[in-house]
């Protein structure tokens, strides 16, 4: 029965410890030879490995960097200092299609909201750091963080295939359009 109960402390534990935590890595390759920059190969505890290894500062500003750059190209807008990205191109495009020089109704055809996927920096605190000066902190684990980027990724590397399809339809609607006014 002690045994147990032992274990059951033991699991309990086991399942409280945080998956965030920061732990040790063997990072050492013997008879290494550089790949890239960030890379070898070489011998690890008898087997031939490849050992890719980068400073997780410079990953997640390479990946934040790789969302807001992709958000840019697909949505554009104030939150980009109001470049048209592909929405507004779709959105020019369409309007182009009403147009009654273009053959058109006279109606802007609709286009969907523009949404952005990253939400708006927001802090979980804001306060006084050391008596000196105002500060805002917001703070979360960073493999989720990662996680949530990457998904970011994802999500608009589809939006960029529908809004690049949406806007070559688009297009060839209005030269066919403009050649069917000019006949």
């Amino acid at each position: 029965m002690r045994s147990i109960v032992f274990a059951l402390v033991a699991l309990v534990l086991a399942g409280c410890a945080s998956q965030h935590k920061a732990k040790d890595v063997d990072t050492k390759v013997d008879m290494s030879a550089p790949v890239r920059g960030d890379s070898v190969v070489g011998v690890k505890d008898g087997d031939m490995v490849y050992q890719r290894k980068v400073a997780m500062n410079e990953e997640l500003r390479r990946l934040e960097l790789d969302v807001y750059n992709l958000e840019a190209n697909v949505f554009g807008g104030p939150r980009y200092l109001d470049n048209r990205g592909l929405y507004g191109v779709l959105r020019d495009c369409r309007v182009q299609l009403g147009d009654v020089k273009n053959g058109g109704d006279g109606k802007v055809r609709w286009t969907e909201s523009r949404e952005y996927v990253t939400p708006d920096d927001d802090f979980s605190s804001i306060g006084v750091e050391d008596k000196k000066r105002i500060v805002g902190v917001s703070e979360e684990f960073l493999k989720d963080r990662m996680n949530r980027f990457r998904g970011y990724k994802s999500t608009l590397e589809k939006r960029q295939d529908e809004y690049e399809t949406k806007v070559k339809v688009c297009q060839m609607e209005l030269t066919s359009q403009k050649q069917r006014a000019s006949q």
